[in-house]
Parts: C-alpha cells; sequence; structure tokens
C-alpha cells in the first residue's frame, strides 16, 4: 500500500512500513492514473514537468523499443539517451519507475546527494511506485506433525516472484504466508497453485531440529519438503537416513550430515547458491559492475548460459563449486537466529525466512567469572576515555542511574553463536550478543504496517530532572532529523503513573524513556508503572533507559510492541546518555533496532548492560541511502603525505542481496552488501567522501556522524 500527496512542485509518497519517497518536479502536475508499467507496481500516477529529482539511488534505463539497457555511471557521468521510449529504474527506498517517449538525460548532483532526470521540454511521464515490505499472502494451518510442518515450509516459496537467480534481490522475494497452529493441514488452492514445483526436494528426518534448520534453505531454492518416513513409505528397520538434496530431473543426490553437523551443510549450501545467484544475475537486465564479478571467470562459470537455466540445472552447476574455491569471497551472512524445535515455534519460520535468516538449535553455557565484563572490553571502541576508572570502578550509587528502590537483575548466558552479523534468540535465556525475541513481536509488526499515518511519531519523556542532558541532547537530534523527514516530535515530563499509560497505550512510533526503573516498574512521580499492567500497548518500538529495564522492555513486547532498547543492570548516568544520544541518531537514520544499539553501545566500557528485547532487524524509519552506512576511518603512518584507511561497511537484515556504491573519487565498483570495501585517501578526498556519504563513522576510539566529522579534516 503506498499514499502519495503533492504540495506544490513536492511529491511525496509513503508506503506501510514508513518508508518514504520524495520527488521535486519543476512546474509539477500529477494526476492518478490507470496505466500499465511494464514492471511490478503498487501504484502509478501521471507526471507532466521538464525536470524530476529524486534521492540518490542507482539508476537504469531501458530502451523498449531497441532492447538496449543502460546504467548512470556510479563515478558521476551523465547520461544522455536520444529520443525513445524508455523505463527509468530507480533504486530509492520505495522504487520508482519513469515510463515516457522523448530524449532524456540522467545525472547525479556534485554533492551526489539527488538525481536528476531532465527532459527538453514538458513531458508526459507515467510514474510507477513500488513499496519494498509485502503482507503476507494468506495463512496456512498446521498439525503437531513433522510431515505437515515440511508441507507448509515446501508452500513458503509461494512468496517468491520469480525463480531465476534475480530473485538474489530483496524485492523479488516477497513475504512468506503465515503459519498458525491447528488440528488439521489446511493450505488453500490459491498458495498451492502459487508454489512452484522445481523437481527439487529436500528430504529430512521427521523431527522439529532438522526441519527448522533446513528451512531457510528450502525456502530459497523453492524445494519440495518431505520427511524421510514419507519418502521411504514409513519403511522400518533401514537404520538412520540421512538428509538429503535431489535433483529429481537430474537423477543428482546429495547426502547430508545428520545434526548438528546438518546446521553447516545447509549454511554452506545457502550462502554459496545465494552468493553465485547474485554474481550470475548480472547476465540479466539488472547488471551492474560488481567488484566479486571476476570471481566467475575463475570458476569458468558462463553466467549467460545459467541466467537463463532451468533450477535445477543452475543449481547442479553450484553444486559442483567447491566451496573452499568461493568462502573467502562470500559476504558475511546478515541474520542468524537460534530457535527452540518445537512445535510451538513454527508460527515464527515465515517471518524468519522474510528476513533470510539461518535458523540454528539453541545451546547456552555459563559465563565464567569476569568473561561478561571481559567481552564488553573487547567491543569497546579503543580510544581515550575519560572515564575508564570510573567504569572499573563501578561503585557509588551517585554515579548510576538507579533509584534508591530495587533494580531487577537478568542472569546473562552465554550462547553457542554460529555464522552471522546479527543475532536472534526464540528460546529461553537471556544470552548475551543477541536480540531476544518473541512471536509476537513478529505479528505485531504486522499490527503495525496495516496502521495508516502521515508521519513518524516519536514522544521522549523525561521522568528525573537529574538527566535532563540526554533529554535536551536526544531531543534536538529528534527535532534536526524531522527537518529532513516527516516526523512528529513530543516531549513530555515527570509523567505520573496513569499518564505515562496513557502514552504507551496511545500511538507512537517510538518512545525514549529517560528515568528509573526498579522491579516495581518504571518509576513516575507517584509510584511504579508496570508494563504488565497495560491493557495494550502502542508504542511500535521504545528504549528503556534505565537501570534494569529488561523484564519492563520484554513485557512491552507481550502487550504489542515490535522491539526495543533494555538494559540488564545497572548502568552509569554518563555512560547512559553516550547510549541514549548515539542510538538516538542511528536510529533515526534507518539503522535497525538492534544495529543501532550494538555500534552505540560500544562507546562504553560496560556496553553488554544493555540489549534489545523483540525484532532487533526491525527499523523505525528509513535512511536517505539504504542499506545503512558505517564507516570505520585510520590514519595511516606518515609517509610523506596524510593518508587514510577508510573501510566501508553497508548492509542491512532487511534488503539481502542489495549492493552499493561507495562514494569515493576512483572507485568503479559496486560491493555485495556484507562486503566490505576499503580504500586509501588523501585528506582531501576523504573530506568529499565523507561529505557525499550519510555514515556512522568509527574514528579515534569513538562514533561520529560523517557530515559532523569532515570538517576536521579540512585544512
Amino acid at each position: 500500500m503506498i499514499e502519495w500527496a503533492v504540495n506544490g512542485d513536492i511529491l511525496h509518497a509513503t508506503d506501510a512500513d514508513n518508508a518514504e519517497l520524495t520527488v521535486n518536479g519543476s512546474d509539477l502536475t500529477v494526476a492518478p492514473s490507470d496505466i500499465d508499467i511494464p514492471r511490478p507496481v503498487d501504484e502509478t500516477v501521471v507526471v507532466t514537468t521538464d525536470e524530476l529529482r529524486f534521492p540518490h539511488a542507482v539508476v537504469y534505463a531501458f530502451s523498449l523499443g531497441l532492447d538496449e539497457q543502460y546504467e548512470l555511471d556510479p563515478a558521476g557521468e551523465p547520461l544522455t539517451l536520444s529520443p525513445g521510449e524508455y523505463v527509468v529504474d530507480i533504486d530509492t527506498e520505495i522504487k520508482a519507475y519513469l515510463r515516457f517517449s522523448g530524449a532524456v538525460r540522467i545525472e547525479r548532483t556534485d554533492d551526489y546527494e539527488e538525481i536528476v532526470v531532465s527532459f527538453p521540454n514538458r513531458t508526459r511521464v507515467i510514474l510507477g511506485l513500488r513499496c519494498r515490505h509485502e503482507f503476507p499472502a494468506g495463512t496456512i494451518t498446521v498439525p503437531d506433525s513433522p510431515s505437515a510442518v515440511a508441507d507448509a515450509i515446501t508452500h513458503m516459496a509461494a512468496s517468491q516472484k520469480t525463480d531465476n537467480p534475480d530473485r538474489s534481490y530483496p524485492t523479488l522475494r516477497g513475504h512468506p504466508s503465515l503459519i498458525e497452529r491447528g488440528d488439521t493441514l489446511e493450505i488453500s488452492d490459491c498458495i498451492r497453485s502459487d508454489t512452484p514445483d522445481h523437481g527439487i526436494e529436500l528430504v529430512v528426518p521427521p523431527d522439529y531440529e532438522s526441519l527448522f534448520v533446513t528451512a531457510p534453505l528450502a525456502y530459497y531454492l523453492q524445494a519440495t519438503v518431505r520427511t524421510t518416513d514419507d519418502a521411504l513409505g514409513r519403511r522400518t528397520g533401514s537404520g538412520t537416513v540421512r538428509p538429503r538434496l535431489r535433483l529429481v530431473d537430474r537423477a543428482i543426490e546429495t547426502e547430508l550430515s545428520p545434526m548438528p553437523d546438518l546446521e553447516r551443510d545447509v549454511e554452506r549450501l545457502l550462502r554459496k547458491t545465494f552468493f553465485l545467484d547474485c554474481l550470475v544475475r548480472n547476465a540479466g537486465p539488472y547488471a551492474t559492475s560488481l567488484s566479486e564479478l571476476s570471481l566467475l571467470e575463475a570458476l569458468e562459470i558462463d553466467a549467460e548460459t545459467l541466467y537463463e537455466a532451468s533450477p535445477q540445472d543452475r543449481l547442479a552447476t553450484y553444486l559442483d563449486v567447491p566451496y573452499a574455491a568461493i568462502k573467502h569471497r562470500l559476504p558475511e551472512w546478515h541474520l542468524s537466529t537460534y530457535v527452540a524445535p518445537e512445535y510451538a515455534s513454527v508460527e515464527t519460520i515465515p517471518f524468519l525466512l522474510d528476513r533470510l535468516s539461518m535458523i540454528y538449535t539453541p545451546r547456552t553455557s555459563e559465563l565464567e567469572g569476569r568473561e561478561l565484563v571481559e567481552r564488553s572490553l573487547e567491543d569497546f571502541y579503543r580510544g581515550d576515555d575519560p572515564d575508564r576508572e570510573r567504569t572499573k570502578r563501578r561503585s557509588g550509587s551517585d554515579a548510576t542511574r538507579a533509584s534508591a528502590g530495587r533494580v531487577a537483575s537478568v542472569d546473562i548466558v552465554k550462547p553457542d553463536l554460529r555464522s552471522g552479523r546479527t543475532h536472534g534468540w526464540l528460546a529461553d535465556g537471556v544470552p548475551i550478543d543477541v536480540f531476544k525475541s518473541a512471536p509476537a513481536a513478529y505479528h505485531n509488526r504486522l499490527e503495525f504496517l496495516e496502521r495508516e499515518s502521515d508521519s513518524t511519531s516519536i514522544c521522549v519523556v523525561l521522568n528525573d530532572p537529574e538527566m535532563a542532558g540526554e533529554h535536551d541532547h536526544v531531543a534536538e537530534i529528534y527535532r534536526q532529523r524531522s527537518e529532513e523527514l516527516t516526523m512528529d516530535i513530543t516531549v513530555e515530563e515527570s509523567l505520573e503513573t496513569a499518564a505515562l499509560a496513557r502514552l504507551l497505550e496511545d500511538d507512537h512510533d517510538f518512545v525514549h524513556y529517560i528515568g528509573h526503573c526498579e522491579t516495581g516498574g518504571l518509576c513516575c512521580p507517584d509510584g511504579t508503572l508496570a508494563a504488565s499492567s497495560l491493557d495494550r500497548c502502542r508504542a511500535q518500538t521504545f528504549f528503556l533507559n534505565a537501570c534494569g529495564s529488561f523484564y519492563e522492555g520484554r513485557a512491552l513486547i507481550e502487550k504489542g510492541s515490535v522491539a526495543g532498547a533494555v538494559t540488564v543492570t545497572k548502568v552509569l548516568n554518563d555512560h547512559a546518555v553516550k547510549v541514549g544520544s548515539t542510538f538516538a541518531k542511528l536510529l533515526v537514520h534507518g539503522f535497525s533496532i538492534e544495529r543501532a544499539m550494538g555500534l552505540a553501545r560500544r562507546r562504553i566500557m560496560m556496553g553488554k548492560d544493555y540489549a534489545v528485547v523483540g525484532d532487533g532487524t526491525h527499523s523505525l524509519t528509513q535512511g536517505e541511502h539504504e542499506p545503512p552506512t558505517t564507516v570505520t576511518l585510520e590514519e595511516l603512518p606518515d609517509e610523506g603525505d596524510e593518508e587514510y584507511l577508510l573501510g566501508v561497511d553497508c548492509y542491512s537484515t532487511r534488503a539481502t542481496g542489495s549492493y552499493y556504491y561507495p562514494h569515493t573519487e576512483t572507485n568503479e565498483y559496486a560491493y555485495l552488501c556484507g562486503n566490505e570495501s576499503t580504500f586509501r585517501l588523501t585528506a582531501s578526498e576523504l573530506v568529499t567522501m565523507l561529505k557525499e556519504t550519510e555514515a556512522s563513522v568509527i574514528y579515534d576510539g569513538d562514533i561520529y556522524w560523517s557530515k559532523e566529522l569532515w570538517p576536521r579534516f579540512d585544512q
């Protein structure tokens, strides 16, 4: 669902996931349209103008008459096309397509902030818009039966929009159907008819552990999942049957390891297949100059042939590629979720497949001695920290955010983490280094997507006047961002329990609470408010920046929220200010809750005191550049000229398969998200890059925002 409105020469579009697109025109006129455009779109309008300006994006142009494709040079050279009929693909956060007849010039502004599409004369243009998020199509009911769950996982692939390598693009993988528990297996005819059958089968033991672990691979391969007892006609006495991957028409059968080594086999197969699809898809209509493409030649893979091949033939070729030959080039996998292998967990599977998460079996052990402290110090941004000694002591109640009352403590355990950049936990226990999710969080997210809103509502609550420093800082961050995105900012102080309850039960996209928390709940002038006492929480996301707020945050998730940041113990007040302000900045620039907290808490030595509850992959807003970018910067040893080593890290748990262009003067390539790119830059080149990139920058033991940091190097 996309809503659009026109204000003067500005067209503003918003989708159900709070993504926004602003298009500026010259003497712009806009009208609704039902004219088709040869691309999948959710909304079309007719615009008449001689110039359109979009946010910075990757741009392709396709000649409908000559069947030719063009790409706007990422280095900045304009694209000029002679008169003809074209479709222009502009990869903004809300996908945009332009269809028109005539000549056109497409270029980037000097600061790389905008894409300008200009015509010789006023031209009638069909503007098509597509939401990147899709609601689940229908619901599958499953009984407590592994074979029934196998059928349900098979039909998850009905949401995908293609079976060629373009399925590696996040916009061509829809949200799978929901799964609910019931007495009998129920799959609608619509879902059955949309489920592909490519003759690819995954045969796994009839247990939830194996089914959950193989679900991401089955979903991406669009494979039919069968349990070994069904596949073998329920024969007995045949011994243990190992899981296997079958290509029926090719008579190829690959035997996989039993659990727990099945996890490793699935991870390698999925990462390899996905990565090679990302390379082979460049033989299709959406090619780009990926830095990783040279690997195809080394592997002697013919991309043109494979792009047109059947899913079985393409997979057969991929299976012949040794994992060792590509593992050093694989992007780090974006997300892994640890799920209790039981019937009650089946409802979470579609949400994890929507994010293309790896699924693992949860295993934990106790943290030993000072291990929690040591792991905090390992993640700390190493630089001069005036609070270092005070942090080590961690005594003196006046330095903490704790009140005189009792603060809830949390027993933290050590998880056995496997491959992945971000980790989620859907099982018992509260592990370190993961976000603690819950089935309710994913269902709550769907409810918020259905809520119509013209702006992002943010409320800052200060319930202790002595903490006004953080309050003033974060409120200013939100106000500054509201000048660029549609945000409604409110500030409240000293709310009593009834008023705070009403605030949490009202519609807000984000609530930033600054104050105290005790075992009885969030502290107010007249007592404490227990989140469990709320009728319903309508705060989509939150930050409870108070000592020991974990249990209150978890209760907010159960009452209706999607995700939030919390603390697991007492925290120092000045540390809370550091984390709170950085978290606020990252959150409103499109970072997910988990990634924003992961970066923010590294500013302090005891960062492990902060955690995320709910769906940590959720984002409050979308930034100018999706996915969000983090830059690491260090000075190189003095060799005459001042130079810097710059690393660019761009990834998102929501957009796996995307790519990014680093804005350095000499760069000619795009990089797959999850692969870091590095560059050696002079001071002047660094200044240009920081000016043209909206990014968090890790430098000299702290984290900055690029637009605030560049003047330091402009000499």
